[in-house]
C-alpha cells in the first residue's frame, strides 16, 4: 500500500492508475494548455464526479440550439443600425 504524505496542508496518497494511452495523451495536452500537472487535472475531474453523485444532479449545461436556413443573412451584423432595424421589427 502507498504511503502517504502532506502536500499543500491535505493528505496525499500516491496511486497508480490504468489510462487508455489516447485520454492520457488528451489529459497531459488539456493540463499543459490550462498550465496545471496532470495530477491536478485528474483530482479536478474526480472532484467534479464525486459533487455530481453527492448531489444527484448533473451540473448545469447549456444546449444551444442552431438552425440552418435556406437563404443568406438579410443583414450586415457589423452594422449596428442595419441590425436594429431588423431585430425591431415584429
Amino acid at each position: 500500500m502507498a504511503e502517504p504524505y502532506v502536500c499543500d496542508g491535505g493528505m496525499v496518497t500516491k496511486t497508480t492508475l490504468n489510462l487508455n494511452d489516447q485520454v492520457l495523451r488528451r489529459a497531459k495536452a488539456l493540463a499543459a494548455r490550462e498550465g496545471i500537472t496532470l495530477t491536478r487535472l485528474v483530482e479536478d475531474a474526480l472532484r467534479a464526479r464525486i459533487e455530481v453523485m453527492r448531489d444527484g444532479k448533473a451540473p448545469f449545461r447549456m444546449r444551444l440550439k442552431s438552425v440552418k436556413g435556406d437563404r443568406p443573412p438579410n443583414v450586415d451584423i457589423s452594422d449596428r443600425d442595419a441590425l436594429h432595424d431588423v431585430t425591431d421589427q415584429p
